[in-house]
């Protein structure tokens, strides 16, 4: 199925098809971090901001797969909170851990006031990440420098890196262990493609952890 699922954008977007083993190792290093514990983190600037937190959308709940909560935890659920905590154990969804770097208002403007505008991410890698964790970086040129310390920091603290952008790399190329620089370099035209990309990210990833 998860195969199925990449060969499926491959065929809806051709011009992607060089990108099929880059797609699948970033499938298989965000699998890798959930399977060990891990989180992910996701950053991004302006459209790619909003991209970032579209995918944490995905893996934070129920995308095309259904997610029940462990049985361990519907049972305790039922057993400790009765009628309030059944519904619970029915409704909720088993999560896929996951931040976006852009949405603390007041910690990102702290960070801007105190430190200044580019360490917005740096310093949130530098809090929340730990080795195995993940960084899914996103600059359509590859050029953001918030974004690239971001990454800096990560392969100091031993976080994977992935990142997606357009077709030159940009100078994120250098910091990326997997590297999704789809062929277009305009920024609309790259966060068109940006997105089935990410979408079939979460569809496999998803697959993979819950199949």
């Amino acid at each position: 199925m998860v195969n199925q699922i990449l060969q499926q954008l491959l065929k809806r977007y051709s011009k992607l098809n060089h990108l099929e083993l880059a797609i699948a190792g970033a499938v298989g290093s965000i699998v890798e971090c959930y399977r060990n514990g891990g989180k992910v983190l996701v950053c991004g600037n302006g459209g790619s901001s909003a991209d970032a937190g579209h995918i944490v959308g995905e893996l934070m709940k129920s995308f095309e797969t259904k997610r029940l909560l462990k049985p361990e935890i519907q049972q305790k659920l039922k057993s400790q909170f009765g009628e309030r905590g059944s519904l619970l154990s029915e409704k909720l969804q088993q999560g896929l851990p996951a931040i976006s770097l852009s949405e603390h208002t007041s910690l990102i403007t702290a960070i801007s006031n105190d430190l200044g505008g580019n360490f917005i991410f740096a310093q949130q890698v530098a809090g929340y990440g730990n080795p195995g964790d993940v960084l899914l970086a996103l600059s359509t040129s590859g050029n953001a420098q918030n974004v690239l310390d971001a990454l800096m920091v990560a392969k100091v603290k031993g976080l994977k890196t992935i990142g997606m952008t357009g077709e030159t790399g940009g100078q994120m190329k250098e910091f990326c262990d997997v590297l999704i620089n789809v062929p277009e370099t305009r920024t609309a035209y790259v966060q068109e493609l940006h997105l089935p990309v990410y979408h079939a990210l979460c569809m496999m990833v998803e697959k993979e952890i819950f199949d």
